[in-house]
């Protein structure tokens, strides 16, 4: 906030040339561009999932079943279905950033495959170090050879 003679002005009602600098660096968030998640890395498509299906690999677990199957791509992609079941728009939409956030982060660990993620129920409580930890355990089988 700040005052304009003996009122108090918000924020949010300057426009950008009033409102005080900010401190700190806010141009730079840290993300190189090797850990994006770019519209390549998505399988988008109804006919790729349904083809994916019938191929993949499944492995169960707690919080999702995982789908993958190797590829020709040359880079990892993710698919993410998550069902009403899981609840609603909400819980479904914090599911999936949870499971596109560890596959950024960890995508150049895996071989050229594709993996799609079907929440369970538990998804979208779950906690981010404990998932990513399972999702990544998971994927060990699938994750380049140093």
């Amino acid at each position: 906030m700040s005052q304009r003679k003996g009122e108090t002005v918000h924020e949010a009602h300057l426009s950008a040339e009033q409102a005080p600098p900010r401190q700190g660096t806010q141009a730079t968030d840290g993300v190189t561009v090797d850990q994006r998640f770019r519209p390549e890395d998505r399988i988008r498509k109804r006919s790729e999932y349904k083809a994916h299906y019938d191929r993949a690999r499944k492995i169960p677990s707690r919080s999702f079943i995982l789908f993958v199957a190797k590829n020709d791509l040359g880079r990892p992609r993710l698919g993410i279905t998550a069902t009403r079941r899981i609840g609603g728009a909400v819980r479904r939409n914090r599911a999936k950033r949870l499971v596109r956030e560890i596959f950024r982060r960890h995508k150049h660990l895996f071989q050229d495959v594709d993996i799609v993620v079907n929440g369970r129920m538990s998804l979208p409580g779950a906690e981010y170090r404990p998932l990513e930890a399972e999702f990544l355990q998971c994927l060990r089988p699938f994750l380049k050879r140093a």
